[in-house]
């Protein structure tokens, strides 16, 4: 009988690390490849590359980083809401820059997946992206 228990606790505990995972690290319709992540030459700092595509109409929740965010839109248009700034929406071969800290989000509003080559220069050891109201 304990051992159905523990099992049973242990499939719980697992299914709880995996539903947070998911909920907190990926959106539906939004696929991230990580490129590389490399230390810089300016200590406590590293570059984070990722490949982003967002399917037409979906909406990136608004977050911060901790550091700079630059972007080029390869394919596809997003309409990017940078706090302090008017919305503004940005087309294949345009790119756009994101201060540390500041509160942002997407939609992508192209007919195509919008495909991005984000690039993030950011505090090491931080949570690349962090929910923001």
């Amino acid at each position: 009988m304990k051992h159905v228990t523990l099992a049973a606790d242990l499939v719980l505990v697992v299914s709880l690390l995996m539903l947070g995972t998911t909920s907190s690290q990926a959106q539906e319709g939004i696929k991230r490849t990580d490129l590389q992540k490399n230390d810089l030459s300016i200590p406590g700092r590293e570059v984070v590359q990722q490949m982003v595509e967002l399917q037409p109409g979906v909406v990136v929740d608004k977050h911060t980083h901790p550091g700079e965010e630059v972007t080029v839109v390869l394919e596809g248009a997003l309409l990017l809401e940078v706090a302090g700034k008017p919305a503004a929406t940005y087309r294949a071969g345009q790119a756009f820059t994101v201060p540390p800290g500041v509160v942002h989000g997407a939609k992508s509003t192209g007919t195509v997946a919008a495909k991005l080559l984000a690039t993030y220069i950011v505090e090491k050891g931080k949570p690349l992206r962090s929910s923001a109201p």
